[in-house]
C-alpha cells in the first residue's frame, strides 16, 4: 500500500519546495535589505512557487500569502489589507459582472456565428475570425479569461465540424489561434487586461502618473494593429495546411444554423448594446469627468441589472469566482506591503549602478532593457499579476533613482508582461486552452518563442516610432 497516492505528494512536496524556497530567500539575500524585506521577498517567492504549482486553489494560496504578511508583519495591516481598498479591485469586480450579463444575452454569440459565417470557411478565414472576435470582445468585456472561455466552446464545435484530428496542424492553429487571439486582445483596451489595471494603478500610487483609458489607447494602438495580423501570419506559417484541408463549406451551414436558432436580434441585446457602448463612452471621456474606470464600470453593473432596463437578473450576475478577487487584491497587497518593506528599493539600489544608469538614460534603451527584462522576469513568476506588481514598483524606483521620468519605463514594463505565449502558466488563455485536453504544452514552444520575437520586436518599434513622435520617449 502506498503512503501517499500521487495528489498527496504533489499537495506536499509543493509546499516543502515552498518553504525551502522561504528559507533560502531569508537567509540568503544581504544584509542590505531589512527584516521585512526579507521576509517579504520570501513570501513572494513561496507564493510564486504555489501559485505555479496550484497544490491548492489560487484563491486558498493568496488567502495564505495575505496571513503571512499579516503574522510577519512586513508592513501596516492597512498597507496589507489596501488591495481589497483599491478601484483596481472594485474595476475588475465590476467587469467580471459585467461579462456575466452579456453572456445572459444573445449578443456576443450572435456577433461570433456572423464573423465566422463570413470569414470562417477558409482556414485563413477562420484563424482571422477566431482572433478578431477576442479582440472586438476586449472593448465590452473587461476579462481575458472570459473572452477565451467563451470562444472555447466556439472554437471545439469548429475542430468537430471540420473534422480537425488530435495533434494535426489545423487542430494546433485553432486552438493557439484562441490562446494567442486572447493574450493580444489586451493590447490597446486599458480594462481587457488584469495587467494593465495594475500598470496603471502602481503608475499612480508609486510615481503619481496618472494615465487615462484613452492614453492607454492612444499609446497602444499601433502596437496592437501590428501583433494582430502578425500573430495570424505566424500561425499560418507554422502550421501550413494542404489544399484539401484548407475549406471548410459545413461552417458556414453550421453558423447559419447557429443564428436560425438565435432568431432575430431581440430588445434585450439592443439594451446590452447600447448600456456597453455608454459604459466604453465613459471610459473614452475619463479626462472630461475624471471619473475612475471603475466607476463607469459598476454604472454599467446597475444598469445592466435594473429591472425593465437590464438584461440580467441580480443573482446569476453576483455570482462571481471569489478566487480571482482574492488573488487580484492579495496581488495588489503584496505589490504595496514589498515597497513599503523596503525590499524594492533595495533591490533598485543593486540594480542603480552606474553603468545600468548611463544606459537607462537614454529612453529607447530603457524600453528595449524593461522589454527583455519583463520577458525573462515573467517568464520565471509566471503569474501576470505577480510579475507585474514585483517588477513595474522595482522600475519604478531605479528610474526615480536615475533621474528620468518612470512613464515609459512602468508602462513598457507592464504591458510587456501581457505577452506570456511560450508557458501554458504564462497566462489565462493558454491554461483555458491548454485545459481541453486538444493541445499540449510542447505545441506552444516553437510558436510561443516565434510570438514572443514578435512582441518584442513589435515594442521597439513603436516605441522608436510613435512613442517617439508623440513625445513618450
Amino acid at each position: 500500500m502506498k503512503i501517499f497516492e500521487n495528489e498527496d505528494f504533489k499537495i506536499y512536496a509543493s509546499f516543502a519546495f515552498a518553504l525551502l524556497a522561504f528559507a533560502v530567500v531569508y537567509y540568503g539575500l544581504p544584509d542590505a535589505f531589512s527584516y521585512s524585506g526579507k521576509i517579504m521577498t520570501g513570501i513572494i517567492v513561496a507564493g510564486v512557487i504555489l501559485w505555479a504549482l496550484e497544490p491548492v486553489s489560487l484563491g486558498l494560496t493568496a488567502l495564505m500569502i495575505l496571513l503571512a504578511m499579516l503574522l510577519f508583519n512586513v508592513a501596516d495591516a492597512a498597507i496589507i489589507f489596501s488591495g481589497f481598498a483599491s478601484p483596481a479591485t472594485y474595476l475588475i469586480v465590476a467587469g467580471m459582472m459585467l461579462a456575466t450579463a452579456v453572456n445572459e444575452t444573445a449578443l456576443i454569440k450572435r456577433m461570433t456565428y456572423k464573423i465566422l459565417k463570413r470569414w470562417g470557411s477558409h482556414s485563413n478565414g477562420l484563424l482571422g475570425s477566431i482572433i478578431i472576435i477576442q479582440q472586438l470582445q476586449a472593448f465590452f468585456i473587461p476579462s481575458t479569461a472570459v473572452r477565451s472561455a467563451l470562444i472555447l466552446p466556439v472554437s471545439s464545435m469548429i475542430i468537430e465540424t471540420t473534422g480537425a484530428k488530435a495533434g494535426s496542424n489545423l487542430r494546433k492553429m485553432i486552438m493557439l489561434g484562441v490562446a494567442f487571439g486572447g493574450i493580444i486582445s489586451g493590447t490597446s483596451v486599458m480594462t481587457a487586461a488584469i495587467g494593465n489595471i495594475l500598470t496603471v494603478e502602481l503608475l499612480n500610487r508609486f510615481a503619481g502618473i496618472k494615465i487615462t483609458y484613452f492614453q492607454w489607447f492612444f499609446y497602444t494602438f499601433p502596437l496592437w494593429a501590428i501583433l494582430i495580423p502578425a500573430i495570424w501570419i505566424m500561425l499560418i506559417k507554422v502550421f501550413p495546411l494542404p489544399k484539401d484541408q484548407q475549406y471548410f463549406p459545413k461552417i458556414e451551414e453550421e453558423m447559419e444554423g447557429k443564428l436560425a436558432e438565435l432568431g432575430p436580434v431581440n430588445q434585450r441585446e439592443v439594451r446590452c448594446f447600447v448600456i456597453l457602448l455608454f459604459i466604453v463612452g465613459l471610459w473614452l471621456a475619463e479626462p472630461l469627468h475624471g471619473m475612475h474606470p471603475s466607476i463607469p464600470a459598476l454604472i454599467g453593473v446597475v444598469l445592466m441589472t435594473l429591472p425593465k432596463i437590464g438584461v440580467a437578473d441580480w443573482e446569476p450576475v453576483v455570482k462571481i469566482n471569489y478566487n480571482t478577487i482574492l488573488l487580484i487584491s492579495v496581488t495588489l497587497s503584496m505589490g504595496y506591503s514589498f515597497v513599503d518593506s523596503g525590499a524594492a528599493d533595495t533591490i533598485s539600489q543593486y540594480l542603480s549602478v552606474s553603468w545600468f544608469m548611463s544606459l537607462i538614460q537614454n529612453p529607447l534603451l530603457a524600453v528595449i532593457i524593461v522589454t527583455f527584462l519583463a520577458q525573462v522576469f515573467h517568464k520565471l513568476i509566471s503569474n501576470v499579476a505577480t510579475a507585474v506588481v514585483v517588477l513595474v514598483p522595482i522600475i519604478i524606483s531605479v528610474a526615480q533613482n536615475a533621474g528620468i521620468d518612470p512613464l515609459v519605463t512602468g508602462f513598457a514594463t507592464g504591458l510587456s508582461c501581457l505577452f506570456g505565449f511560450v508557458l501554458i502558466v504564462e497566462s489565462m488563455p493558454n491554461l483555458l486552452t491548454h485545459s481541453t485536453g486538444m493541445i499540449a504544452q510542447k505545441d506552444f514552444l516553437k510558436p510561443g518563442l516565434y510570438a514572443t520575437a514578435i512582441s518584442i520586436a513589435a515594442t521597439i518599434l513603436v516605441a522608436s516610432t510613435w512613442w517617439s513622435w508623440i513625445g513618450l520617449v
